[in-house]
């Protein structure tokens, strides 16, 4: 059996080529380009490379990306004060704040001040209402950029059986909630899942989001299967690694996610779709 790897960093490439002329197109139209705010609080190197791989996406886009950077000491009315000038600036379609935060700041606060109509990470409660109802909405950039990996590589989500291993609010849940959306039926897996080998080897999709090296192997699969990988971890080497052992269980999938190269990148494709959306919405345009 064939299998297919699901390119998350070419296809990003190709995205950022279409969003580009979205933007280029959207700028004729109003007058100005879509603005991110990414705001990072401290120098966590892990954050700076995130942060800075954001915006030079953005600007390679032509959105507007302005540089946020606080000390790591700021105070939690600082950055609450600073929100607050972002959610009212014409200029700023989406907001988002690094994660993690100092150990001083509140972080439910601060995401939650974030007005959801710029809530280009889909946290804000009133985001993940809309999701859980069906509305259209601002959704998780992960999540929705598994989606959109599996639309563009035609592998159908009608009918299948997902399975989701991983329950947070930023992937596991709200992934689940998009493949409902698109007629799969989900079952949610987690660390108190009695048998789990023989839950996610009833999966035709399976998004494992657990955040530990190596912890499905090919016995948790059966042949055929489509292999989601989101984690990100370290092993002993300090190699980069997914929650998935990738050579054991490749030859039993027929599409598996490579770590890394897989997921991350349409994570970041889809932070800059989000704020294509968010713009289209504040100036009452379709989202192209």
């Amino acid at each position: 059996m064939a299998t297919t790897i699901l390119n998350g960093r070419e296809l990003a490439q190709t995205l950022l080529k279409e969003q580009t002329e979205k933007v280029a197109e959207l700028v004729r139209k109003k007058g100005r380009p879509p603005g991110l705010a990414v705001v990072l609080v401290g120098e966590d190197p892990a954050s700076r490379t995130y942060v800075g791989s954001k915006r030079d996406s953005c600007r390679k886009a032509g959105i507007y990306a302005p540089d946020i950077n606080l000390p790591v000491d700021t105070p939690q009315s600082v950055i609450e004060e600073k929100i607050d000038q972002l959610n009212r600036d014409p200029r700023v379609d989406g907001i988002l704040v690094q994660l993690p935060l100092p150990k001083q700041i509140v972080k439910d606060e601060i995401l939650y001040r974030i007005d959801p109509g710029k809530d280009v990470d889909g946290f804000h409660p009133v985001n993940v209402g809309r999701l859980v109802i069906g509305m259209k909405t601002l959704a998780p950039c992960t999540p929705t950029g598994i989606i959109t990996l599996l639309d563009r590589y035609g592998l159908s989500i009608a009918g299948k059986h997902a399975v989701v291993v991983g329950r947070s609010l930023i992937v596991g849940k709200p992934m689940a909630l998009l493949l409902l959306a698109r007629d799969a039926t989900v079952t949610i897996c987690h660390s108190r899942t009695h048998d789990l080998q023989g839950e996610t080897r009833r999966a035709d999709i399976l998004v494992a989001a657990i955040g530990r090296a190596h912890a499905i192997t090919k016995d948790h699969v059966k042949p055929g299967v489509v292999v989601i990988d989101v984690g990100m971890n370290r092993n002993a080497e300090g190699k980069l690694v997914g929650d998935v052992d990738f050579q054991g269980v490749f030859p039993l999938s027929s599409a598996i996610t490579p770590v890394p190269g897989g997921v991350g990148p349409m994570t970041i494709a889809t932070l800059l779709e989000n704020t294509i959306r968010a713009f289209c919405l504040h100036e009452g345009l379709p989202h192209p």
